[in-house]
């Protein structure tokens, strides 16, 4: 208990920077996730194959090596510069919206094709099916599998402490400078990501409960 009140200015700046890494970069993997779905069924070709190298690509690269090249490479490109926790951001949105993308997908095809079929009849444009009529009825079959997603890029956060940006995975480097138990120190951090996921946990088995029995 003493390594936790000690350095409890290091818990919440970690955990701080944590928490709001893991919420950017879940509404940005949510969007671009959805948004790449979308191209993956769609009607015309050249969306669909872009939708299907992207996330082939992603899904098949080390996170690592993503966070990689926007914390060294980018930086060489000379655009437009931004901070390490915008470029941990949009690497951990490019990283995890191919898996969201997959979900979203899987999603759609629970839909019965009869209902896109309907729409398209009483005239309405594929993104009209899409967004009014496909999505709102996948978002139910979705609900397990995504929020395992964003339990993983919870802890999937704690990389970029690697690439300059503090959070709760760099906690350790700073409890060792100050001659604490390093050991102690990150159970103590596991423990409190255990109270993190807890509550997404709660809604998933909440919301599954739910709309399970809504089917």
């Amino acid at each position: 208990m003493d390594v936790l009140l000690d350095n409890l200015d290091l818990y919440i700046g970690g955990f701080a920077g944590t928490i709001g890494l893991f919420v950017v970069a879940a509404i940005g993997s949510l969007l671009l996730g959805t948004l790449v779905a979308g191209m993956r069924v769609s009607p015309v070709p050249a969306l669909r194959a872009f939708g299907t190298g992207y996330v082939t690509i992603l899904r098949n690269t080390p996170l690592t090596l993503v966070l990689f090249f926007f914390a060294f490479a980018y930086p060489r490109l000379e655009l437009v510069q931004l901070s390490f926790f915008a470029l941990a951001s949009v690497g951990l949105i490019l990283y995890t919206a191919a898996f969201v993308c997959e979900v979203v997908r899987s999603g759609i095809n629970t839909v019965p094709v009869g209902q896109a079929e309907a729409s398209r009849a009483l005239g309405f444009t594929f993104t009209q099916t899409l967004g009014q009529v496909v999505l709102p009825q996948a978002v139910r079959a979705t609900v397990p599998p995504m929020t395992n997603i964003q339990i993983a890029l919870l802890k999937n956060t704690t990389i970029a402490s690697g690439f300059s940006v503090f959070q709760a995975g760099g906690i350790y480097q700073n409890l060792s400078e100050r001659g604490y138990n390093v050991l102690v120190g990150l159970l103590w951090v596991a423990l409190i990501f255990v109270i993190l996921v807890a509550p997404l946990t709660w809604m998933q088995r909440r919301l599954d409960a739910r709309w399970g029995v809504a089917r």
